[in-house]
This record gives C-alpha cells, structure tokens and sequence, in this order.
C-alpha cells in the first residue's frame, strides 16, 4: 500500500544523506518535496502542514551526532515523526474485562466488516485461545447472517443461531445471554453498513451500543477510501464512540494516506491491519515498523515473528539436522519451498526486507512472483521418491518426463536442480563452519543455539539506534552482536539468506539482478 509514498520519500531522502552538510535552504526544499509526497499519497492537509513543520524545525535545530551525516539525522527525524504521526504505541485488542466482552464492529458497506470479524474470531481462538462466538446483527443485507454462518464454519468459531423477524438490539442482547450461558470469553457483534454514512444508520449503532454495553468499538475502514475515510471516522467516533480502528486492504494499491490521516485526526489506534483475502491475514498494526516499511528499512522483527508462527519447530529441526550432515535432498527443498509460502509467499517476505523497495522495478522487471514457488514445487511433486532422494540419477530422458509433468521446459529442471545443488553445498558448509560468519548463521539457524526468537529480534531491533539507515540501507547494527552475524541478519528456515542482496530457496539470488554496470 505504501509503495509509492515510500519511493518517493526515499528518493528524496536519498538525495539528503549524500551531501556532506546541509543548509537551511536545502532542508526547505526537501520539506517541500515531502509535502508534495504526502498530499499525492493523500493524506490529510492539516496532518501534512504539521508533519512538516515538526520535521523542519527539529531538522534545522538538530545537533549532528559524531559519525552520523546530516542527512542521515534528517532521516531518523522523518522516521521518529513518522511513528508518532502513525501512533507512538501499537495497542492490541483490550479483553481485559468480565466476560463475555462484547466488541462491536462498524463500518461502511463494503468495507469488510463480516470478513474481518471472521477473522479477528479465528485470531482471539487460535493465537489467544479464547472460547469466541460471533453474531450478525445485519438484518438488511441479503444472505448476510448466512456469509458469517459459513465463515464461522469456515474458521471454526461458533456463531449465534439465526431467528427471523428479531432487531439488531434484541439479536445483541441475545447473543450476550447466549455467551454467559455457554461460558464464552468473547462475542463478536457484526453489525449492518450502508453504501454511505446516513442517520439512521448512526441511530441503529448508537442503539445497539446501549444494549451491548461493548467494552471495544472498532471502525472497520478500507484503506483504498483515502480522505474521506478520516470523515468517517470522525463521524462514528461522535455518534458511537470509537475505541479503536481496523483497515482493510492494507495489501492493496491504495495510497496510505488513510493510515497517517487516520490516527492524527481522530486520536484514535489503528489496532490491526488486513493484509489479504485469506482468514489469516490479520495482524497487529505497529506503528514503528510500518515507519520502516515507508521509509524502505524493512521489517525484521514481523518477518521472525511470521516466520516463527508458520514454521514447524520439529520439521525445521529434522531438516537442519539432515543439512548439517549434508544430506539436504529435493523433499527438504520441497517443504522449505511450502514453507515459504506459508509465510506471505515471495511478495509477502520481499515487503519486510530492508532496502528491497529500492530494487522494486528490477524484481517487476525480472518477473518474481509467487508463481514461481508454485511451479517449483510442481517440478518436485512429478519425481518419483528415488528421484527425489537422489538426484544424481537425473538424466535426459528423466528430466523431460518430469518437465512434461509439471509443465515446464527442461531448462526450468535444470535451474531447480542447480538451486538444489548451491542450497546442499551451503548448508554443509554452515553445520561444518566452526568459526566466522557461517558459524554465526548456522547456530542462528538451529545448528548451535537454535533460531532466534521473535523476542530476542525485538530486542535487538530496539537497541539499533532510532533506526537509522546506513547509507539508506539496513539500519545500523548494536555493538553488542556476536561477530558472526555482522556479515547478514540470521537465517530463518525457508530463506537462505537476508545479508546483502537477498536469495530465497529455490531462487539463487534475482535473475536478472545482476551487478550494475
């Protein structure tokens, strides 16, 4: 979503942190520039006016730290200014309360709310192990109570039985009677939307906020709406009474004006963002990384803690074994492939990745995509056992029956196999490295002391100072890190590799992403 603000603003960022010092004149006319950024990103005019006014004068005034350039200081005053405008601290859903708690969602037609609710349920059940049912409270829209019924189904989280001819206010109380009865810790009230804020819509929400009594009032809002999704915030906050707000289609085209609009206007913390279409992709917002993401630094501590949710513990143990031995076969390759797209896929990973928005026309260029993990595991899937546990035996005849399988030619067979070959080779050499930077990823992989935990990233993220890039890059590591991982950051099962430029399995580096000439 923030693809374009974030080329823009590391453009001219860019253009700072390469001048030796900087003028009053010169941060002027960067302020200009941001401000045009962000107005084309289409974000608020009093939320830009104060953005760069704060900016300007802790920019001219800013004592320079030794080591650091101007520009470089420039850049963690955008970034720290940044989070602030976006909301200093992330805030999570509040079920500190009696149960049942009620969380009530609104929002306009349109926006997601059945979809989201769907979700946040499956969340509360599965991450927080909460007992959730979930109740539509639309009696307008056709079919509506039936979508959350089949979701529910769907997700595994229980919904209220559907009764004709009964009112949202009555199908609220209702839903509460039902939960203390049945011993639930939650209850989701999906309420109706309309294509455009009208009164009796606000009236219907107001009434069945005073049935309810939700201890959370969350707006769900589509970020694609823009400018006039703040208007809609305003207008729910006054009549209802927000606690908290959801976007939607965060992974979309959208500007990403709504998101930095949003929380300055009406005061209010966006608490968690959706990243896609499936019943998983809901996660919490923090305003602190999606500062790095704008700003191109990327996101290492969401992309640990994705990691760490998808990935089996036991599996990656059995396979980091079997690559310390050197006996990595297509199987493993396989299931780190799988792995990987457990995980958000290529486009998925690549947006958490410091620096990756500065290559973004190079990757559209060099066509990555998530199909590639998809054709991939096709090629593997049309060997046979041996096959896969001994590639050696590959010959001509073998390769063009399995590229016939899977529908490829044998020059993508081929591609496949030498990936597998680099992939064996490396990870023999990190279960046998006894010192240096192989040593220090292998133990960061499990080979030592096992895989990072989301955690230990945090703390690591949080002792880098302010986030600032060197060189517009990764942001600077601490002193305190062990000597073999300043090469790189750790590697995760299913990634090969985030020092330097990136690899992935199954890709060996970017085709087409060769060196500059």
């Amino acid at each position: 979503m923030f693809d374009n603000l974030s080329e823009k603003l590391g453009g001219i960022l860019d253009r700072l942190t390469r001048r030796g010092s900087l003028t009053e004149a010169d941060v002027d006319a960067a302020m200009r520039e941001v401000r045009r950024a962000l107005l084309e990103a289409d974000v608020s005019l009093d939320v830009v006016r104060s953005f760069t006014d704060k900016v300007r004068e802790q920019a001219i005034g800013a004592t320079v730290v030794k080591s650091v350039t101007p520009g470089q200081m420039v850049v963690k005053i955008v970034h720290d200014e940044l989070i602030a405008t976006l909301g200093s601290d992330g805030q999570t859903i509040d079920l500190n309360a009696v149960p049942p708690v009620a969380i009530m969602m609104v929002g306009l037609q349109g926006s997601g709310k059945t979809t989201t609710t769907a979700k946040l349920g499956r969340r509360l059940t599965q991450r927080d192990k909460r007992k959730v049912l979930m109740a539509s409270l639309d009696v307008r829209r056709p079919a509506a109570m039936e979508q959350l019924a089949v979701l529910g189904r769907d997700v595994g989280v229980d919904t209220l039985p559907i009764v004709a001819g009964q009112m949202p206010p009555q199908i609220a109380r209702r839903a509460l009677e039902a939960a203390r009865l049945g011993g639930y810790d939650v209850v989701l009230l999906d309420t109706a939307g309309r294509t455009t804020l009208d009164e009796e819509m606000m009236a219907e929400a107001a009434d069945i906020k005073t049935s309810a009594h939700p201890h959370e009032v969350l707006l769900v809002a589509d970020s694609l709406t823009g400018q006039d999704a703040v208007n809609l915030a305003r207008s729910f906050d006054e009549r209802v009474g927000l606690t908290g707000i959801v976007l939607t289609r965060v992974d979309g085209d959208g500007r990403g004006g709504a998101a930095l609009s949003m929380r300055a206007v009406t005061g209010k913390p966006i608490k968690l963002i959706g990243t896609g279409e499936k019943t998983d992709a809901l996660e919490d917002f923090h305003p602190s990384r999606i500062a790095g993401r704008i700003l191109g630094m990327g996101d290492v501590v969401s992309l640990v803690e994705k990691a760490a949710a998808n990935i089996d513990a036991e599996k990656a143990a059995v396979v980091a074994e079997k690559m310390r031995k050197g006996q990595f076969d297509l199987s493993d390759m396989r299931e780190q492939l799988l792995q990987m797209s457990n995980m958000g896929g290529i486009s998925g990973l690549m947006g958490m990745m410091p620096g990756i928005a500065k290559m973004k026309n190079q990757i559209a260029n060099a066509g990555l995509d998530d199909k590639i993990l998809k054709r991939q595991v096709a090629v593997i899937d049309s060997m046979t056992r041996q096959e896969r546990k001994s590639p050696d035996i590959l010959k001509a005849s073998r390769k063009k029956r399995i590229a016939a399988g899977a529908g490829v030619k044998v020059e993508e067979v081929n591609k496949l196999l030498k990936m597998h070959r680099n992939m064996a080779d490396m990870m023999k050499a990190m279960g046998s490295g006894k010192r240096g930077p192989m040593a220090g990823i292998a133990q960061a992989m499990g080979f030592g002391g096992g895989m990072p935990s989301p955690e230990q990233m945090k703390a690591l993220a949080e002792k880098m100072p302010g986030g600032l890039p060197q060189g517009g890059g990764m942001p600077a590591l601490p002193k305190d890190l062990p000597v073999g991982l300043r090469s790189g950051l750790p590697n995760l099962p299913g990634l090969t590799g985030l020092g330097g430029k990136p690899t992935l399995p199954g890709l060996g580096g970017f085709p087409g992403l060769g060196k500059k000439k």
